[in-house]
């Protein structure tokens, strides 16, 4: 299962982020333009600023008693942050331009977009902050109190707009990158959870089954009494004997199937049933084989002082799922052939899953079980989530996973626990 939320449609921050976010600057705004003209007396057009300070303000009214606190969208969340940078651009170019301390305040909108929009967004609105640098650094008024200043040279203007142009490229790319890791790794556990909530279900329905069972048990026995009863006291000839018969037979049938289901609710497969490791990996595998992909399964031990006897675990879904899915991503990849070889010892167990397919690109096998690490050219065929998932779900048993190629050709995946740990897991999860 791979649920993977579109990052494109939908921003992941609330109207309320942003606007608490800019009251927080609206308030330091204002402060700072009353500490200039009231407290350090520099000369600027407080009632332009002001105006454009109060706009702002206005404008986060409006959104904060008409948005609420629902989400906003992506659209509107990057029109949003593109008018706080036009807003900024106006109170920089009234107070000096670049020459104004505050301008790297220009980075903050950058920084928000790269972190909770997508990469387009956070590029358009790197775009306009660049613009606005631009044209910072060549139209402005007089920075406050250059009569008291020197003025500024044109090389140190110019180093302070490659200054911003650098973080403005640094922050979008770089935080963008990190968000978009930590947003990867969310939607992979998502995805886990939803697997794991899923085996919960079904072993939730085998005791719904075992309590159906044994409820239903007592009127089905008042049916099968009443029914005999009708079949002694009917004449043979009676054209609802072989009805009543009928009932007392599918009765019966019932009671059985109902029997059978209170001794083993969840089928042959049980989480609690002991089932030796190899079986438990051609459980796992066999479901997920083609026509295409011809299976083989081996087992043995590897521990000469062994006395040869395999590991018996339970039915636990995590390995299942865990072994599954990798087994099937290997299926896909492979050219005619996949083995699985179970191996064992007095201390680890082992599974391998071998294909004969191109192996694992160079450039991602370091990095395989990320979520979103694609092993296949196109990105619309296969995000790397099984794998993540897989890893995820091995790793909550104590299994280690390695991942290499065959100097001759093919992948190989290994899977490697302590057998005293493999042994007394009974599946962790809670549903």
């Amino acid at each position: 299962m791979a649920i993977v939320p579109s990052h494109n449609e939908t921003s992941r921050v609330q109207l309320r982020t942003l606007v608490l976010i800019r009251w927080v600057a609206i308030v330091g705004q204002m402060a700072t333009l009353l500490v200039v003209f009231y407290g350090l007396r520099f000369d600027l057009p407080l009632f332009a600023t002001m105006i454009t300070v109060l706009a702002s303000a206005t404008v986060n009214l409006v959104a904060q008693f008409v948005g609420g606190s629902r989400r906003v969208s992506e659209k509107g969340a990057a029109g949003y942050l593109a008018f706080d940078i036009g807003q900024l651009t106006i109170l920089l170019y009234l107070t000096g331009g670049l020459g104004n301390p505050f301008a790297f305040l220009l980075l903050a909108p950058v920084a928000i977009s790269a972190t909770v929009l997508s990469l387009r967004s956070t590029i358009i609105l790197s775009a306009i902050a660049l613009i606005s640098i631009t044209v910072l650094s060549m139209y402005h008024l007089p920075l406050p109190g250059q009569g008291i200043l020197p003025r500024l040279p044109t090389i140190y203007v110019l180093g302070v707009w490659t200054a911003l142009a650098i973080g403005i490229l640094f922050f979008a790319s770089y935080t963008w990158r990190v968000a978009q890791a930590a947003r990867a790794l969310s939607d992979g556990l998502f995805a886990t959870q939803q697997a794991l909530a899923r085996e919960q279900r079904l072993s939730d329905m085998g005791a719904i089954a075992a309590a159906a069972a044994h409820e239903l048990g007592s009127p089905l026995g008042t049916i099968a009494v009443i029914s005999r009863e009708l079949s002694r006291d009917l004449p043979e000839d009676s054209p609802i004997a072989e009805d009543v018969a009928l009932l007392l037979t599918e009765t019966n049938r019932c009671r059985e199937i109902l029997a059978a289901l209170a001794h083993n609710p969840e089928g042959d497969g049980a989480p609690f049933s002991a089932v030796p490791m190899s079986a438990v990996v051609e459980m796992a595998t066999i479901r997920h084989q083609t026509d295409r992909i011809s299976l083989s399964f081996k087992s043995t031990s590897i521990d000469e002082d062994d006395n040869g006897a395999e590991p018996v675990i339970r039915y636990i879904p995590e390995i299942i799922h865990g072994i599954g899915s990798l087994a099937q991503n290997a299926i896909q990849f492979a050219n005619s052939e996949v083995e699985l070889l179970t191996t064992w010892s007095k201390n680890i167990v082992n599974v391998s899953i071998i294909d004969d397919g191109p192996g694992f690109p160079p450039f991602v096998l370091d990095r395989i079980g990320e979520p979103y690490i694609s092993l296949r050219i196109s990105k619309d065929e296969h995000m790397g989530l099984g794998i993540f998932i897989a890893q995820t779900l091995l790793a909550r048993t104590g299994a280690e996973l390695s991942f290499l190629n065959k100097r001759e050709g093919g992948a190989v995946v290994k899977i490697q626990w302590r057998r005293e740990m493999l042994e007394s897991v009974e599946g962790k999860f809670d549903g």
